[in-house]
């Protein structure tokens, strides 16, 4: 389980440095399932309330066809391995698990961070070799590193980026996404993963429970407890599985704390096998005025050719500078995240940058999330008729996205 998670888990993290932030920026994406992978974290125990509203949206939830490979890995392994150790008689076969793992199309899955109502959405697309074709998210304002609410889609190693409260669309390249998601479905093959938590319970390193009420309408509760010894010891998966369809519907996450098992999260996966409308892979329908940054289709940054961090750093704040000089707003723009020479006229153009006066010395960015560094910058500028010294303490360069050995301004989206 813990595998899988971390896999999911890289691959929205690909996103993290992304040019999506202003100011020193936070990730793009957090860690998605973080609440469910990390311990330690401040979390609640689940409330008799919240297990209700679970057990509600459990009952709804009677669309569904086949199991995602996420959820299926899951529940073949549960099951196989209570049948394996005879302690229950699982309710199916695992080869129905195993036939309908290898004809999952697509998937939708929920979220939730504890005291957040609001989750992260995610929709996935597989093409019918297996490969991931398709994806979407959903960040509302909590997760969207202080630039409020996104929606990211990804398809063909392009990654975009709506920003909706900055009204920006950036487009990226990413390859990363396609290569973690393909890692997830190998992780989910349920022979493999069968066998290694089967090896696990034998050695007692996993602990499973199983709970099947009386009434139907009811899910089954069943609770996999990782023992000292085991990899992640302390953790602890509460599956849902509608007694109906037999179909994992939610999964909780805990972590044993100060004697307690501390609650952590909740994932809900919707939709399994349904189709995915096409136009939800798309992002077409954006404002007439939206600001577009496409990193894919130009060069971004300065290339670092044989020079230092420190120097590259240094050389892209003056190469910025010396072009806003020259009103050279293409160029300047290039090296501020690839933004429109237009844009970046109607940002500058109403100073004149008369002379650089100091640049350096480059320091540690404060944020070491960024992977940048700071390099403190004093132009003399005009505004106004007036004359005076710009002071930047905190000009953020580092690496473009994607594109190791060129170096950008960051910080301008």
């Amino acid at each position: 389980m813990r595998k899988q998670k971390d896999i999911l888990n890289e691959a929205v993290n690909a996103l993290k440095d992304a040019p999506v932030t202003t100011g020193p920026p936070q990730e793009t994406v957090d860690a998605v399932l973080q609440k469910l992978t990390t311990a330690g974290e401040e979390s609640h125990k689940l409330s008799i309330r919240k297990r209700i509203r679970i057990t509600e949206r459990i009952r709804a939830m009677k669309r569904f066809t086949k199991i995602a490979a996420a959820a299926v890995i899951v529940m073949a392994v549960v099951l196989s391995i209570t049948f394996l150790d005879k302690l229950v008689t699982p309710a199916y076969s695992i080869e129905q698990t195993i036939q309908a793992n290898h004809t999952v199309r697509y998937l939708h899955i929920k979220d939730f961070k504890t005291d957040e109502d609001e989750p992260r959405e995610f929709w996935l697309e597989f093409d019918e070799s297996g490969q991931v074709e398709n994806v979407r998210m959903h960040l509302p304002e909590w997760a969207g590193g202080g630039d409020g609410p996104k929606v990211i889609v990804w398809k063909e190693n392009k990654a975009k980026v709506w920003i909706k409260k900055k009204n920006v669309l950036v487009t990226i390249r990413d390859k990363t996404i396609a290569a973690h998601m393909l890692k997830l479905v190998e992780e989910c093959d349920p022979r493999l993963a069968v066998q290694r938590l089967y090896e696990r319970e034998v050695q007692s390193k996993v602990k499973i429970e199983i709970a099947e009420p009386s009434d139907k309408s009811e899910p089954i509760v069943i609770t996999a407890t990782y023992l000292p010894g085991s990899s992640t010891p302390g953790k602890r998966g509460v599956l849902f599985v509608d007694q109906a369809t037999k179909l994992v519907t939610a999964i909780e996450l805990y972590q044993l704390k100060d004697g307690e098992y501390q609650y952590l999260g909740l994932m809900e996966f919707y939709d399994y096998n349904q189709p995915i409308a096409p136009e939800m892979f798309t992002l077409d329908n954006l404002p007439a005025d939206i600001m577009r940054v496409d990193q894919t289709i130009q060069v971004v940054g300065l290339a670092q050719g044989n020079l230092s961090n420190e120097e590259i750093a240094t050389e892209v704040a003056r190469q910025f500078f010396k072009a806003l000089i020259v009103k050279d707003y293409d160029k300047a723009g290039k090296l501020l995240e690839g933004i429109p020479g237009k844009r970046m006229e109607q940002m500058f153009g109403n100073i004149k940058v008369l002379r650089i006066v100091s640049i350096g010395p480059v320091a540690p960015h404060p944020k070491p999330e960024t992977k940048g560094v700071v390099v403190p910058c004093t132009v003399e500028i005009e505004k106004n008729g007036v004359i005076s010294e710009w002071k930047l303490n905190r000009l953020g360069v580092r690496q473009v996205y994607n594109q190791p050995g060129r170096w950008t301004i960051f910080g301008g989206i």
